[in-house]
């Protein structure tokens, strides 16, 4: 009989090892909920500042949807890959380089 109770305090629903699991679980929610609330807290930030604040507006006008202010020139730079190592002729800019020559 001794050997069951123990063996029930181990293993059993309310034992040691679920008890254990269930404060491993607890902790791993609380944390996951704690990422959720910050998430929350930013966006609702966000959200107030979109409502109060027209420089924030335009701000996410500008990245979000690539707008400009009339007048404005817009350039696009693209990244040229890298030249190949045994060519010297360009640079990674793609503009040609000028190379000695003897004369």
């Amino acid at each position: 009989m001794g050997c069951v109770l123990i063996v029930d305090a181990l293993v059993g629903d309310r034992g040691l090892i679920e008890s254990m699991r269930a404060r491993r679980q607890y902790k791993e929610l609380a944390a996951a909920l704690e990422t959720v609330r910050q998430e929350n807290a930013r966006l609702r930030e966000r959200a107030r500042r979109l409502r109060e604040d027209p420089a924030a507006i335009e701000e996410e006008a500008r990245r979000e949807l690539g707008l400009i202010r009339p007048g404005e020139k817009l350039f696009i730079i693209k990244d040229v890959p890298p030249a190949a190592s045994g060519d010297k002729g360009t640079s990674k800019s793609g503009i040609d380089r000028a190379q000695p020559r003897a004369h």
